[in-house]
């Protein structure tokens, strides 16, 4: 007996929108080609849902009942001004700066002197137009239902390449500047290439102007390839106040000895969905993966990753650090892979939630596959409250209560900030975070 599956409002939104919009999207050929297959393979499978294992604690098909109208180039003026007010900290940071607003990418607001000599740049839009053919093989068809939605919708982004045994000597500031006054839909891709030698730190900064529109959908996929001996530290920042959703996918190569640290911190979206998928492509690589994430009132926060170790002699960490307050939800699921041939893996994986009320709530999926035998794997979680001995020791000692919670609270999530290697980076997390937690 077949079964037809009934399609939701928002399932049956994106068909029409994407109908509507197939033509006016950027490329022609294999790219229209490559769109329509990726629109087909999510009408096929539909939005995740709680019986898709990956989504069981976030259920797409019931969560997003409406979807805004794809985003479109924005009219309103976007000045550098407007865009550090919005940065705060990350603005006082020494970088090059790309700039995508409304997910289009911004050549007057983009300032990268580092352009000509050491990496390469590129609009994606711009060369979706061209259609090369080695950019094909740039798209996979793996990620599920979220990630061939970007496929089929994706407007711009940037092509990123640092060259071979080069530095750009300072962070790349990758800025997803929202400032769309209407609910809109963003579908953006990056595509990182980080060749052989070189190194790089990549922050992604999401913010929204003065004036941002409520309830706006971001789907936002970065796929990032480290070559041989290659360095990458990517670092992630949304502090998104505006009731929003956002959706986003990291997708890492790591090379022959490559190194890999990653950083994520996520607070105050009403809905978001991270998903972190690293493979080892090269024996001898380094991943260090970490991330805060910070709740209150009922937003929910999902963390997903997949660490696959294919090949033997590398090792993995990854630590992730969560802050939960009124019914706020949020969730860590994390698998370490390795493979048969996978031999000398080493791969820890912690996640800790400290609750700041009794109605949060944190959900936890840590999972070992191991098929090799001589490897050194572990994982663990917890939750907890703030510890009432230490609370009292600081009020002792004449610290009110308010500040004393804000100081044991920073302290909790400063093991994963301290993770970032860069001194700027790291201080602009760190007060975009102290800031979050000493605001109600």
């Amino acid at each position: 007996m077949n079964v037809t599956t009934l399609k939701t409002k928002a399932e049956s939104q994106l068909r029409e929108q994407f109908d509507a919009a197939a033509e006016k999207l950027p490329g022609t050929g294999w790219v229209s080609a490559l769109r329509a297959r990726a629109m087909d393979a999510f009408a096929a499978e539909g939005l995740p849902h709680r019986r898709v294992e990956e989504w069981k604690y976030t259920d797409l098909r019931e969560r997003l009942r409406d979807v805004p109208a794809p985003g479109a180039a924005t009219a309103k003026t976007v000045t550098s001004t407007d865009l550090d007010r919005a940065l705060g900290p990350f603005a006082a940071i020494d970088a090059e700066r790309i700039v995508l607003v409304d997910g289009v990418y911004s050549a007057d607001l983009s300032k990268v002197s580092a352009e000509a000599t050491v990496i390469e740049l590129m609009s994606l839009a711009a060369m979706l137009e061209k259609a090369p053919a080695w950019l094909e093989g740039k798209f996979s068809s793996n990620g599920g239902a979220v990630v061939a939605l970007n496929t089929a919708f994706m407007s711009d982004g940037v092509l990123l390449k640092v060259r071979k045994d080069q530095d750009p000597g300072k962070p790349v500031l990758l800025v997803h500047a929202r400032t769309a006054t209407e609910p809109t839909a963003l579908a953006v891709r990056n595509v990182i290439s980080v060749e052989a030698g070189a190194k790089l730190t990549l922050v992604e900064a999401h913010v929204t102007l003065d004036g941002a529109a409520r309830g706006a959908l971001s789907n936002i996929v970065t796929d990032v390839t480290i070559g041989d001996g290659a360095t990458c530290d990517h670092i992630k920042s949304l502090a998104d106040a505006t009731a929003s959703t956002h959706l986003a996918t990291w997708t890492t190569k790591l090379g022959k000895d490559a190194t890999y640290r990653g950083f994520q911190l996520t607070a105050s979206p009403a809905l978001a969905r991270n998903d972190i998928n690293i493979l080892f492509n090269g024996e001898g690589g380094k991943l260090d993966l970490s991330g805060a994430f910070l709740a209150r009132g009922a937003e929910h926060i999902d963390t997903t990753l997949v660490v696959d170790h294919a090949v033997p002699h590398c090792e993995s960490r990854e630590l992730f650090k969560g802050v939960l307050d009124g019914r706020a939800h949020g969730i860590f699921q994390g698998k370490i892979i390795v493979r048969p041939d996978a031999q000398k893996t080493d791969g820890k994986q912690m996640s800790q939630a400290l609750m700041l009320s009794p109605d949060a709530q944190f959900s936890s999926k840590p999972e070992l596959e191991i098929y090799a035998d001589d490897v050194v794997c572990g994982h663990g979680a917890t939750c907890t409250e703030i510890d009432a001995d230490l609370l009292f020791y600081c009020r002792s000692r004449g610290i009110p209560p308010d500040v004393a919670r804000a100081m044991l609270t920073e302290s909790f999530i400063g093991e994963a900030v301290e993770k970032i290697e860069n001194e700027a980076v790291r201080e602009a997390i760190g007060t975009l975070a102290i800031d979050w937690l000493r605001t109600k």
